[in-house]
């Protein structure tokens, strides 16, 4: 059975505790400082992220993530998909082919039509045609409870992690957040280790874990329906 493991934990702290190329794949969404895509943080769009949901604040306040974190991703990490490399080409400092691309068909301008991730890979760049419009998700029947600000959906990591990643790989998420690439792992069987710093967000995404392993697996439903 595979290994699927979170800690509440810096992910600095952990990362600094591990060997070279601890991980096959880092597969990681940092924080992308005060200026988040879709929100300009003036009073009107702070006003509607409040409105929309009660986010703990801690979220938005936060620094960028700053250079020594990619230094010690690349070390523990043989590859690396990292959400919002549009945001850190200075960090990063390494050309890719392989962008993904995160079409979120929000049929609006008031937020960010799609969402980018920089890789370590060769290739062409993908795209992911995935809904995720305020209340609007592209799975309507199995929709997903929205617990973080940055919440990403389960099927967005599932299809990187299967394109992406091979029988007994090691993946590491070193912002867990709202705890989707974890599920994905499940799902798929793949050894995982997740980091969260916010206690609070560490114990929503705990719980959405536990709450979805009781479900059952989204394959079996999905296979079933």
């Amino acid at each position: 059975m595979a290994e699927n493991i979170a800690y509440n934990i810096d992910c600095m702290e952990y990362m600094r505790s591990l060997p070279d190329k601890a991980f096959d794949l880092a597969i990681v969404d940092p924080i992308y400082g005060a200026v988040k895509c879709g929100y300009s943080h003036d009073s009107q769009s702070t006003s509607r992220l409040a409105h929309a949901k009660k986010y703990h604040e801690e979220i938005w306040q936060q620094p960028k993530t700053g250079k020594d974190y990619f230094d010690e991703l690349f070390r523990i990490s043989k590859n690396q998909i990292i959400w919002g490399g549009n945001f850190f080409c200075e960090e990063i400092r390494q050309n890719s082919p392989c962008w993904l691309v995160w079409d979120k068909v929000n049929g609006t301008n008031q937020y960010a039509d799609c969402e980018l991730a920089w890789t370590s890979f060769p290739g062409a760049v993908r795209r992911f045609q995935y809904r995720w419009a305020g209340m609007l998700q592209e799975n309507m029947k199995n929709k997903e409870e929205r617990i973080h600000p940055t919440q990403k959906p389960v099927a967005l990591y599932t299809w990187v992690m299967q394109l992406f990643s091979k029988p007994g790989d090691r993946i590491i998420d070193t912002h867990l957040g709202s705890g989707s690439s974890r599920i994905a792992a499940y799902e798929l069987g793949i050894d995982f280790v997740g980091c969260e710093i916010s206690e609070t967000y560490f114990r929503l995404q705990n719980e959405r874990y536990a709450k979805h392993i009781a479900q059952g697996s989204l394959f079996k439903e999905s296979k079933d329906g």
